[in-house]
């Protein structure tokens, strides 16, 4: 007799009632590997007056929403939230359980994982399912999550399968899974969840909460002018500005130049920094590095300018310039104001 495969689940982020894009994206993800596995897919969603969020979560691809509400989920402290969805996992048994790889993602995942004492694999761009063999053991497994990350600082990637007990635990990085179209009117069912906290998971309370909104949004970006080491310095960045400004794009950069303290880590593309996918990506100064390209590979249109014509983001540019940026952005602007 074959035994049953748990569901496929989804941790929910959420910030005022708002849906944060990471757990849309792994919904829609969640949603896939779990039609391959004829399982369904469920959200866990935990807060306080959230119930509104339902009706999103059904329509992106959710068939359960286990709600969570008490005044004690609100704001996010990890005691509180581990305790809730351990004895979720306890319960209902999911297969799979995905979070963002995001600040409240990594402080939940491990707790998860080493409670349950369930493997965990963090910081992954890919997931699928697919059948395993383990040659050590001389093991067949069937319908296995395959967790896909970079590793070795990028130059390879890996795929990892978990063997030990389900869940099957990963974090998944911000923007690397594509957010699908939503079904309006879409339904599912709710599943009220009885919160049941002691004195040690509530021990930790928020005094005072200080928020500051990110000054740039390179995920919903259509133009981004990239900046890297290449640029020369923090002065010469404001050309990279210029041109974005030109265009109605936004700033990003390397993970070289934020390094070196030229912009902000909000505006690092790449392995490390954000994931995007524009219509148009213009790479200054970068030299094109596994880790980089990661993040802004799927943009539809490429254009690259760079000193030196062996260059690596060259491969990936659909149109390169060898020249000095300080000479090519300036023609440019001037290209572009000419026809506008």
């Amino acid at each position: 007799m074959t035994e049953k495969i748990g569901n496929v689940w989804v941790f929910i982020e959420q910030e005022g009632g708002k849906i944060a894009d990471v757990s849309l994206e792994l919904v829609c993800k969640g949603r896939e590997l779990a039609d391959k596995l004829g399982v369904k897919t469920e959200a866990v969603l935990l807060g306080n007056g959230v119930a509104s969020c339902c009706d999103t979560l059904f329509e992106y691809g959710c068939d359960t929403v286990f709600l969570a509400e008490d005044p004690r989920l609100e704001p996010f402290t990890v005691l509180p939230f581990a305790k809730v969805i351990m004895d979720l996992v306890r319960e209902h048994k999911p297969n799979i359980l995905l979070f963002g790889a995001t600040m409240k993602g990594r402080e939940l995942a491990p707790r998860i994982a080493s409670e349950k004492m369930a493997g965990l694999t963090a910081d992954c761009t890919d997931l699928q399912i697919d059948d395993f063999e383990d040659l050590r053991n001389h093991k067949s497994y069937k319908n296995k999550l395959m967790q896909i990350r970079p590793a070795f600082g990028g130059n390879i990637i890996a795929t990892i399968v978990n063997t030990w007990d389900d869940p099957q635990i990963v974090t998944v990085r911000e923007g690397v899974m594509k957010i699908g179209t939503p079904v309006p009117g879409r339904k599912g069912e709710v599943v009220h969840v009885d919160v049941a906290l002691t004195e040690k998971e509530t021990i930790v309370k928020v005094m005072e909460r200080i928020r500051q909104d990110k000054t740039v949004n390179l995920k919903g970006a259509q133009i981004i002018v990239s900046g890297g080491y290449g640029v020369g310095s923090k002065e010469n960045f404001k050309l990279i500005h210029e041109l974005a400004k030109t265009l109605g794009g936004e700033v990003g950069a390397s993970r070289a130049a934020v390094d070196a303290g030229w912009i902000s880590h909000d505006h690092q593309v790449g392995q490390t920094g954000v994931t995007v996918r524009p219509k148009l990506y213009i790479a200054c100064g970068i030299s094109g590095s596994v880790q980089h390209c990661a993040g802004m590979s799927e943009s539809k249109k490429i254009i690259a300018v760079n000193t030196d014509p062996n260059a690596p983001i060259f491969s990936v540019a659909h149109y390169g310039i060898v020249g000095d940026l300080n000479q090519v952005i300036p023609m440019m602007i001037k290209a572009y104001k000419a026809k506008a």
